[in-house]
């Protein structure tokens, strides 16, 4: 049987480690074979170059380069991490960020807004060039803004930018327009789903959240019912 490949979806602060989590954990409980990604992998070498960007650290930020070159970056920090993938080695490979996360954030920053979006062609990139794998689903946590980013500010410290912001996530018009561009993507895509995280600008409790991403997978036929 082939590994069904789900990923984790979202502007940054919107929980995704925590549902990606959730969603190993359940899956092993239900007696399934579960492998786990995170990207940008920042201990790889496209990777850490990745890290480097978004903090600015030698000088030159990820906003400052043409969309293209920087979909490159995160797309080898892939491409290396799968040299050893054997489909079927698990039943569910989980992802937090994958491609579609390289092709919407691509798409919208400030030096990019008078281009036409380069999602498609990230897809090619990817999927047909590199050859990587597409997932059965992309699970998209859709959370306001203003609530992502007190979330960020919740994080504490992180290997590649510290205790602080990086450039994508200091930027509240990049993360609005990211989150509209998920949203886009989730109306043209079928393997696109968006899961609500908030009720009366509050995030929901956890466990609910949890809730709608295993139906999901029901309803998709993903998982099924003993």
């Amino acid at each position: 049987m082939n590994t069904r490949i789900i990923t984790i979806e979202g502007i940054d602060g919107s929980g995704k480690t925590v549902q990606f989590d959730l969603l190993c954990s359940k899956l092993t409980a239900l007696g399934h074979s579960v492998g786990t990604l995170s990207f940008p992998a920042y201990d790889s070498f496209f990777g850490s170059q990745v890290g480097r960007y978004l903090t600015g650290e030698e000088g030159v930020f990820a906003t400052d380069v043409d969309q293209k070159s920087m979909a490159l970056w995160f797309a080898l920090d892939r491409f290396e991490a799968f040299k050893g993938y054997r489909d079927g080695e698990y039943d569910f490979l989980i992802i937090n960020r994958y491609v579609l996360s390289n092709a919407v954030y691509q798409s919208i920053r400030d030096r990019d807004l008078a281009r036409p979006d380069i999602i498609d062609w990230v897809f090619e990139l990817e999927y047909e060039h590199l050859g990587l794998p597409r997932p059965a689903l992309n699970l998209f946590f859709d959370v306001n803004t203003e609530r992502a980013g007190q979330n960020v500010d919740k994080k504490g410290f992180r290997d590649y930018v510290g205790e602080g912001r990086d450039v994508y996530e200091s930027s509240l018009g990049i993360q609005e327009r990211a989150r509209n561009m998920y949203i886009r993507a989730a109306r043209k895509y079928e393997d696109v789903a968006i899961i609500d995280c908030m009720d009366d600008g509050m995030m929901r409790p956890r466990e609910a959240i949890s809730e709608d991403v295993m139906n999901e997978l029901y309803s998709r036929g993903l998982l099924k019912n003993e």
